[in-house]
């Protein structure tokens, strides 16, 4: 068939116009100056940094194997970028200025595109001066949904964190520079919240069975999280559902960034409260609550059935991955004696007057070489060796790795694992996604002053 002049103007004109009818605009992320409440009633309203004008910012909930795309527009007086944590993502989304793109300027915008491969509970955060934009506020859930609704009654996102304020203003304390947080366990707050509120409530009924999932935005501080009227079971870490459901007995870690989903039973009687508590030397005190009225059922639930697993890659033999051992350096009370900045070998002094205390395999922030150059489909041990005094959460980006256990065998997916002080955490890690991956301490004053590396796949 030939087309006439006519017919291919006429068409054109068609085309020209059609975008107007049949694509939308990519939905807004706007990282903008705003007021909150985070301090209790009676206090003044806090000066934070959102996306949407609230922290955390807007619920961002698509179904597994959809995608995600959203413009972030730059209010703020810094350059920003998003991270989008936990997702196997492509790597030019990823959201690491110097990395995968620039960091977005003041009055500029970027749009992020991607695919969600896996169902679970994720997040996303500002990457660019992370310990500074993430305590100011700039985070907020990524829920992806499993194409079949498990067994609940109602699925409810906790955003944990903790805010250092002035005991007088409410301002937040801006003093990001502090040597001996960068130095010691971090920066902490004196003021915990969920989903930006000091002890929020939620109305269930007895026998109600609530899907919880806990995010720990917070900086630093590692939360012992226990259970008060409420029975439960751990279903999933870091997004990735367990082979069976895990009951909750006793205090449970959550390290800065993981996130742990739950199924619990409320248990507290008609009238009463049951809570999430912040379980500590002292106590348990209650991180949000329940307030129990009437009776959702009178039959209780068994156990739950595990959720369908996520399309991971497999982990093959074990024995015949080649082992990389990355050791944790510096710190108080452990210093750096000697450590390379660049290609510049320094002194501890110099280094801690350039606000550097922390080393990766003698090595204070990201190098020029990767510490894995990996191929496609390989598979790697990696040693994680704590030689300080304090604790680590070691996160990769792109990719979800199998902590090794005591035995030698694969345990629990995850994309952030906890080290403690002294001692050694290994994981299998599938390098299956290509690109230039991060890795470091998601305590965020610990990568900002040096314990940040990154690897490839090619």
């Amino acid at each position: 068939m030939t087309f006439t002049r006519r017919q291919v103007l006429t068409a054109g004109a068609a085309l020209a116009l059609s975008p107007l009818r049949a694509f939308a605009a990519m939905p807004e992320l706007v990282a903008t100056e705003s007021r909150q409440q985070i301090a209790p009633e009676g206090y003044p309203d806090t000066a934070i940094w959102s996306y949407g004008g609230g922290a955390p910012g807007p619920e961002i909930r698509v179904a597994q194997g959809g995608r995600v795309s959203r413009r972030l527009v730059n209010k703020l007086p810094q350059p920003t970028a998003v991270h989008w944590h936990g997702i196997r993502i492509d790597n030019a989304m990823d959201g690491v200025p110097g990395l995968t793109q620039e960091a977005v300027p003041q009055g500029d915008s970027f749009d992020y595109d991607f695919h969600v491969p896996d169902a679970g509970t994720y997040w996303y955060h500002s990457h660019n001066r992370s310990m500074e934009q993430v305590a100011r506020g700039l985070y907020g859930p990524l829920i992806v949904e499993e194409p079949q609704a498990p067994d609940i009654d109602r699925d409810i996102v906790l955003m944990l964190d903790d805010w250092r304020l002035d005991p007088e203003t409410a301002a937040i304390d801006g003093n990001f520079d502090n040597g001996h947080d960068l130095s010691h366990a971090g920066r902490f707050g004196n003021l915990l919240t969920v989903n930006g509120q000091f002890d929020p409530a939620f109305e269930a009924g007895q026998g109600e069975r609530l899907r919880l999932r806990l995010v720990n935005a917070a900086n630093a501080r590692v939360l012992e999280v226990g259970l008060d009227g409420l029975e439960g079971w751990i279903v999933a870490l870091d997004g990735m559902p367990l082979e069976a459901p895990l009951p909750v007995s006793g205090a449970f870690p959550l390290a800065p960034a993981q996130r742990a989903d739950l199924f619990v039973d409320v248990t507290a009687e008609n009238s009463a409260a049951a809570s999430l508590l912040s379980v500590e030397r002292d106590g348990g005190y209650g991180l949000c609550r329940f307030d129990v009225s009437g009776q959702a059922a009178r039959v209780r639930r068994g156990a739950p059935e595990a959720l369908p697993p996520n399309p991971l890659p497999e982990i093959g033999d074990l024995a015949a991955a080649p082992l990389h051992e990355m050791r944790l350096q510096g710190g108080a009370m452990r210093w750096l004696d000697r450590a390379l900045l660049g290609e510049t070998e320094m002194g501890g002094r110099e280094l801690a007057q350039l606000g550097k205390f922390w080393a990766l395999n003698g090595r204070a922030d990201r190098p020029e070489a990767p510490f894995l150059d990996a191929a496609r489909g390989s598979l790697h041990r990696i040693a994680f060796v704590n030689d300080t005094g304090f604790d680590h959460g070691m996160h990769l980006h792109g990719h979800h790795f199998r902590l090794i256990g005591a035995n030698g065998e694969p345990g629990p997916w995850r994309d952030t694992v906890l080290v403690p002080p002294g001692e050694t955490r290994q994981i299998a890690l599938a390098a299956d996604n290509p690109g230039k991956w991060l890795l470091h301490c998601h305590m965020l004053g610990h990568a900002m002053s040096g314990m940040t590396s990154w690897f490839r796949v090619t």
